[in-house]
C-alpha cells in the first residue's frame, strides 16, 4: 500500500510538501501519480495532479498546477513527493497517490483519472490540504 502525508492548512501563496511513501514494497519502474479530489467530489472523478515515471525519471503535470507543482522521488525508489509552491484556494483537497504495479508509462494527464489508469487497490487514503484566501 500507498501512505500519504504532509497535508494541512495553509494561506494563498504558501507552500506545501506532500510524501507518498510504498509500505512493504518499492516503486520499481512503476508510474506514481497525484490526484486531487476536490471538495464534494468523488474520488473516483479526482483530477490528474502529476505523474512521475520510476524508470525514466520523466513527469508531466496537469494544466491547472504546471510551473507550481513538483514531483520528484529519491533513489530508494520508496518515497514520492509532491512540492506545493504558489498555492490557490483551488488547490484545496484530498490529495491522494497512485502506484499500481501494471503502470509504468504515465497515462496523458489530461485524460488520466484514478478509476480508468490505476486499479483501485492500488490508490492510497489520502492527506488533506486546506489552502485559505
Amino acid at each position: 500500500q500507498v501512505v500519504e502525508s504532509g497535508g494541512g492548512l495553509v494561506q494563498a501563496g504558501g507552500s506545501l510538501r506532500l510524501s507518498c511513501v510504498a509500505s512493504g514494497f518499492t516503486f520499481d519502474d512503476y508510474a506514481v501519480a497525484w490526484f486531487r479530489q476536490a471538495p464534494g467530489k468523488e474520488r473516483e472523478g479526482a483530477e490528474g495532479v502529476s505523474c512521475i515515471s520510476m524508470g525514466d525519471g520523466r513527469t508531466d503535470y496537469g494544466d491547472s498546477v504546471k510551473g507550481r507543482f513538483t514531483t520528484s522521488s529519491d533513489n530508494t525508489k520508496k518515497t514520492v513527493w509532491l512540492q506545493m509552491n504558489n498555492m490557490e484556494p483551488e488547490d484545496t483537497g484530498v490529495y491522494f497517490c497512485a502506484a499500481d504495479p501494471r503502470v509504468f508509462d504515465c497515462p496523458p494527464m489530461r485524460t488520466m483519472t484514478p478509476t480508468d489508469n490505476y486499479g483501485r487497490n492500488y490508490w492510497g487514503k489520502g492527506t488533506l490540504v486546506n489552502v485559505s484566501s
